[in-house]
């Protein structure tokens, strides 16, 4: 797969994302995949997500940044969304806050093996913070 082929691959996945097709989901997504290191398999990495959206309802992944250098994909997401209660052991509770995440894939034969994610807490809890929450 070219550079421009994993971009367009990876896009499509944030697009099945976005619309919860969890059907679609293994088309994507590797049987055995890991996540920051452990192997969480398909139906782990789905109930993740599937957790994610239902303490987020408003989540939505938006691509800021893609690099694509096959096998692997590089991305930061941006995101600003009303988490329901506690997120990140944070007392967000339905307050809307803006954060992103970077993340690294890597591909193979056309689907996510390998996921390491950061999610930007610290900005979070700075916004918790000036709203006088945290």
């Amino acid at each position: 797969m070219n550079t421009i082929e994993l971009a367009n691959l990876y896009r499509s996945y944030i697009a099945c994302l976005n619309k919860q097709d969890w059907a679609d989901l293994g088309r994507f997504v590797d049987d055995d995949v890991h996540y920051n290191g452990r192997r969480i398999g398909l139906s782990g990495y789905r109930e993740m997500l599937e957790r994610d959206f239902r303490e987020i309802p408003d989540l939505h992944f938006n691509i800021q940044l893609l690099m694509s250098d096959p096998p692997h994909i590089g991305s930061r997401l941006g995101f600003a969304c009303t988490p329901k209660g506690t997120f990140l052991g944070l007392p967000v509770n339905g307050k809307r806050v803006s954060f992103t995440e970077n993340v690294f894939y890597q591909f193979r034969d056309g689907k996510i093996q390998q996921v390491w994610s950061v999610i930007d807490k610290a900005a979070i809890e700075a916004q918790l913070d000036s709203n006088g929450t945290a």
